[in-house]
């Protein structure tokens, strides 16, 4: 951890884990939400010790009755898996740990994989096009520039479609 070159944000709630690269990381996770080309939808940005069960409650869910969301394990709430189907008619399907009360069929889990990869490429181009250090004053002046690359990002692939 280089928590000591981190000037903004340097309480502990900051500190987070990425399961991915096995080691942790101060400062702070964006939640994408993006369709099936890897468009954005909607985006926030959370601190680095925040869950993301937790912060799946945040998302608006301004989707079409019918729409499908696939989500990875860590997005295993059944309590706004069933409140999603039944108030929004939107189907909730996160990738399933081993031993889940409710188990997916193979079919429905390779799809998962697939569209996963859309969410997981999104994440990696929007990195891309952040420089190496963001230069802010504030934590707000960061996650302003945050988010306007995102916006910068949604904008150019829409204008390339």
């Amino acid at each position: 951890m280089r928590i000591r070159r981190s000037k903004l944000d340097t309480d502990e709630k900051f500190r987070g884990y990425k399961a991915s690269k096995k080691r942790y990381f101060y400062g702070l996770k964006i939640h994408l939400m993006v369709t099936q080309d890897g468009q954005p939808v909607e985006c926030f940005l959370t601190h680095g010790g925040f869950g993301d069960v937790d912060a799946f409650k945040y998302y608006t869910y301004e989707l079409p009755d019918g729409s499908i969301i696939y989500a990875d394990k860590a997005y295993h709430d059944y309590e706004i898996e069933d409140l999603l189907k039944e108030v929004d008619h939107i189907e909730l399907i996160p990738i399933r740990k081993k031993h889940s009360k409710r188990a997916l069929s193979p079919e429905v889990s390779f799809v998962q994989h697939y569209y996963r990869k859309m969410v997981e490429t999104a994440g990696s181009l929007i990195e891309q096009w952040l420089p190496k250090s963001i230069h802010a004053v504030t934590s707000q002046g960061f996650e302003l520039k945050v988010a306007l690359f995102v916006i910068a990002y949604s904008l150019n692939s829409y204008l390339n479609l």
